[in-house]
C-alpha cells in the first residue's frame, strides 16, 4: 500500500490552467494522486494516512527561483554578510573583518558579500589602504551586492597575479585613482576574470550547498534555476550531490559561470553535455553567457547615457557578431540558450542573435531565456513576444535598489522588470530573485510584481503591476516552463510532482503587504516532509 500524505480544509491554488483552487489535495508515494473536496479526500484515505488539517490555510505548488546562484547564495550564509545583520558603514565592516582576521591563519582568505556603498554612512567603497591596514598576509574580497564589483586587498592581488601593470580587461576595470594608484576595486570582468584566482574548495562548496538548500527549503522553495558561481567545481558538486542524494532541491542548471564565463560554455558545449537531460533532482540548463553589467552598479549596457551620467553608457561584453558565432553550434545542437542582459542595448544584441538564429537555423519549440530583461522599451517586448523568448525577471530588484534605479534610469524604470505589459502581451513570464544579490524570499518577490514600491515606498513604475494569481505563476508553472518541466511539476494536478509549500495564513482575498511577513509551515519535496514548523499540525 502507497505512503498517503493528504491536506484537509484549506486553500489549495493548484495553478492550473483554469486557476482552479481546492479545499484539499492528497499524496501517495510521491505524486499528487488527488485533490477535491475535504469530503471527496477523506474517502480515498486508508487507515495509515498522515493528515494535515489546514485550519484555512493556503497550499502552493513548490515554489521554483528562475534565476539564483546556489553556492554564492549558501556562502553569504557562512562568511561575512553585509546584509544580515546589516553593516551600517563602513568602519563596522572593516571592524568585522579585523575580529575574522584576529582568529584566521595566516594566508586563509576572508570574504565578505552584499555590500552596497549607497546604503552605509560614509557613502563609499572600503580602500586598499583600509584592507591592507587590516592584513597584508589575509586575502580579503568584498564582494559588492550586484557580485560585478569587488574590493581586494594587496594580499588577493598578490594571489591573482595582479598589479599596478596589469592591464584592464575587455569589459572591466582595474582601477586606478589620480596618481594611478591602485584603489583595490575591480569593476565587471576585472572581478570575474579575479574570481578565477580564489576558487573553493570542495568542502566549502557542499559546506555552503547545505546553508543554502535549508534556508530554501524554509521558503517553500523546491526548485532552483542555477544561474552559475564564481567556481566551476560547482556544477560537479551538484551533480555528485545529487547521486549522493544529498541535494535536498531540483536543480535545474544553467551552463555558465561567473568567471570566464565564455570558456566554461565553450567548453561544456563542446564536451557534448545537452540541455534538458538528467533526471528529477538535477538538470541541465541553457548554455549562458554575460552580455552586460550590473543594473546597480551600475554598468549595463543601455541605448540613451544614464540619467546619472551623460558619458556613461555601460559596458557591452561582446560584439553581436561575437554573441552570434558563441550560440550557433549551441543553438544547431539543441540547446537552449539565454544571457544576462539588464540594459535595452544588451537585450537588443541578443534578441537581433536570436533572429539571426532562428531565420537561418529555425526550431519550433527553442524556449530561449533572457536573464533579468531590465530595462525593456515597448519595443524590445514586442520583438520578445514575436520571437517567443521568455523573460526571467528579478520582482524584487525595484524593493532593494529601486531609488538607485531612478537615479540612474530615470523614466526608463516605467519599464523595468516589465511584467504587466510582457503579460499582456501573452508572453510566459516567470521570476528569479538572483539571491544572494538580493533576498531569496520568494514572497517579497511576490509583494512586488503587485505593487511595484521600492523600500522607502517610493512607487517605482506602477503600470508593470500584476495581479497575486500572475504573481504566483511566475514563481510556480511558468517557471517549469522556462526548464521545460511544465509536464511534471508547477502546479498541483494529478499525476505531478508532490512538491508543495504550506503556509501560516490564507494569502488570497489579502492586501498584497500581507505577504511581507508570510511564512512557510512546511515544504514538501518528493512527497516527503523536508520542513516543518512545530505547530504545523501534522495527524491533527
Amino acid at each position: 500500500m502507497m505512503k498517503q500524505l493528504a491536506f484537509l480544509n484549506g486553500e489549495v491554488i493548484s495553478q492550473n490552467a483554469q486557476g482552479d483552487v481546492y479545499e484539499a489535495c492528497l499524496i501517495e508515494g510521491n505524486r499528487i494522486s488527488a485533490v477535491g473536496t475535504t469530503e471527496e479526500i477523506r474517502k480515498m484515505l486508508n487507515r495509515d494516512a498522515q493528515i494535515v488539517d489546514l485550519h484555512g490555510k493556503t497550499v502552493l505548488p513548490g515554489l521554483i527561483d528562475a534565476h539564483m546562484h546556489l553556492f554564492l547564495y549558501g556562502n553569504t550564509l557562512i562568511h561575512v554578510n553585509c546584509k544580515d545583520p546589516v553593516i551600517s558603514s563602513v568602519a563596522e565592516l572593516l571592524e568585522r573583518i579585523r575580529e575574522i582576521v584576529a582568529e584566521a591563519p595566516a594566508g586563509k582568505i576572508i570574504r565578505a558579500f552584499g555590500f552596497n556603498e549607497v546604503m552605509v554612512e560614509e557613502q563609499r567603497y572600503p580602500t586598499l589602504e583600509e584592507l591592507d591596514a587590516i592584513s597584508k598576509e589575509h586575502p580579503i574580497i568584498i564582494t559588492r551586492t550586484c557580485g560585478h564589483i569587488g574590493v581586494i586587498n594587496s594580499a588577493a592581488m598578490k594571489l591573482a597575479g595582479m598589479n599596478e601593470h596589469t592591464p584592464s580587461p575587455h569589459g572591466g576595470t582595474i582601477e586606478k585613482d589620480a596618481n594611478g594608484q591602485l584603489t583595490g576595486r575591480l569593476i565587471e570582468n576585472a572581478f570575474l576574470q579575479f574570481n578565477q584566482h580564489v576558487t573553493y574548495s570542495e568542502e566549502e562548496l557542499y559546506k555552503a550547498l547545505e546553508k543554502a538548500q535549508d534556508k530554501l527549503l524554509a521558503y517553500g522553495i523546491t526548485s532552483v534555476h542555477d544561474a552559475g558561481g564564481f567556481d566551476a567545481d560547482s556544477f560537479r558538486i551538484m551533480q555528485q550531490a545529487s547521486k549522493g542524494k544529498q541535494l535536498k532541491l531540483r536543480v535545474y542548471a544553467m551552463i555558465g559561470s561567473l568567471n570566464d564565463c565564455e570558456a566554461f560554455t565553450k567548453t561544456m558545449i563542446s564536451s557534448g553535455v545537452v540541455s534538458y537531460t538528467g533526471n528529477e533532482f538535477f538538470t541541465i540548463g541553457p548554455a549562458k553567457l554575460f552580455t552586460d553589467g550590473s543594473s546597480t552598479g551600475p554598468t549595463i549596457a543601455t541605448r540613451e547615457p544614464y540619467d546619472s551620467d551623460a558619458e556613461n553608457y555601460g559596458y557591452l561584453q561582446y560584439t553581436e557578431d561575437e554573441l552570434y558565432d558563441i550560440f550557433l553550434p549551441a543553438h544547431v545542437k539543441g540547446y537552449q540558450l539565454t544571457v544576462h542582459a539588464q540594459g535595452d542595448k544588451a537585450i537588443e544584441q541578443y534578441l537581433n542573435v536570436i533572429e539571426r538564429l532562428q531565420t537561418e537555423h529555425p526550431r519550433q519549440d527553442h524556449r530561449h531565456r533572457v536573464e533579468h530583461l531590465g530595462v525593456c522599451p515597448p519595443d524590445l517586448q514586442e520583438r520578445v513576444r514575436t520571437l517567443r523568448v521568455i523573460p526571467v525577471l528579478n520582482p524584487s530588484f525595484p524593493y532593494e535598489f529601486g531609488e538607485s534605479y531612478i537615479h540612474n534610469y530615470g523614466k526608463r524604470t516605467d519599464y523595468m522588470y516589465a511584467a504587466k505589459e510582457l503579460i499582456d502581451k501573452e508572453i510566459v513570464v516567470t521570476a528569479g530573485s538572483d539571491a544572494p544579490i538580493t533576498t531569496a524570499n520568494p514572497f517579497v518577490g511576490m509583494y512586488m510584481a503587485q505593487e511595484r514600491v521600492t523600500k522607502k515606498g517610493t512607487p517605482f513604475g506602477q503600470e508593470q503591476r500584476v495581479t497575486l494569481h500572475d504573481a504566483i505563476k511566475m514563481y510556480t508553472i511558468n517557471a517549469a516552463y522556462a526548464s521545460k518541466e511544465e509536464d511534471i511539476k508547477g502546479s498541483i494536478e494529478v499525476g505531478k510532482l508532490a512538491d508543495l509549500a504550506i503556509l501560516n495564513t490564507s494569502i488570497l482575498d489579502r492586501p498584497a503587504e500581507d505577504l511581507l511577513n508570510v511564512e512557510v509551515e512546511m515544504t514538501i519535496l518528493d512527497g516527503e516532509i523536508v520542513y516543518s514548523k512545530q505547530h504545523a499540525g501534522v495527524n491533527a
